[in-house]
């Protein structure tokens, strides 16, 4: 085979499952203070996201493009506010980190608030 023959050959692909973008984004979630568990999206969501069998995340991949909705509960005393803006720039900021795609959206909701858990 000469040289020339080898530098037509497609280039290699890597592909991330959907499962490894979910895993990724719970486990950002959780570690932000005040983030005291995910909590189950209720059934109203839209066509383009796929609900995630741990519940807690949609998401949703267009040409390479990642968009998610993430589902918390939070400690009481908590800024709200606060929370999900951290939520989002983390999340955003692993996936981009870790496998190199673009977030385009983060839209997070504050399902409950667990009066139970301590204030982080």
């Amino acid at each position: 085979m000469s040289h020339d023959e080898t530098s037509q050959q497609p280039p290699a692909r890597t592909t991330i499952a959907p499962a490894v973008l979910v895993t990724i984004a719970r486990l950002t979630a959780l570690s932000v203070p005040g983030v005291t568990r995910l909590a189950p999206a209720p059934g109203r969501a839209g066509r383009l996201f796929r609900r995630a069998a741990n519940g807690g995340i949609r998401l949703a991949v267009i040409d390479s493009t990642v968009s998610l909705e993430v589902h918390l509960a939070v400690a009481p005393e908590t800024n709200v506010r606060e929370v999900a803006r951290r939520v989002q720039g983390e999340v955003a900021r692993a996936i981009e980190e870790t496998v190199g795609m673009e977030v385009s959206r983060i839209d997070v909701h504050i399902e409950d608030v667990d009066y139970g858990a301590p204030a982080s």
